[in-house]
């Protein structure tokens, strides 16, 4: 299950783990203009802990889910094909 709020400067999404327990803690995604931190809580130390995205590495994660193994790099091409 998942939800997404819309906020004044970033789109959050919530990931709330529905699987066969022992079930994960939520994941919450911020997408911001320049960068998307991904949090969840770590129960053992009560702390949350927070990952730091580029654009560019979302991307590259969003193209390599549906890619094999190996080593890739994504290329701008210009509109006239350079």
């Amino acid at each position: 299950m998942f939800s997404i709020e819309h906020e004044f400067d970033s789109t959050v999404v919530t990931l709330v783990d529905e699987g066969p327990k022992p079930l994960q803690e939520d994941v919450v995604i911020n997408s911001f203009a320049e960068c998307v931190t991904i949090e969840q809580l770590d129960p053992r130390t009560d702390t949350m802990q927070k990952i730091t995205l580029s654009v560019e590495q979302v991307r590259d994660l969003a193209a390599a889910l549906d890619l094999p193994e190996g080593v890739y790099q994504i290329r701008e091409t210009d509109a006239q094909g350079g």
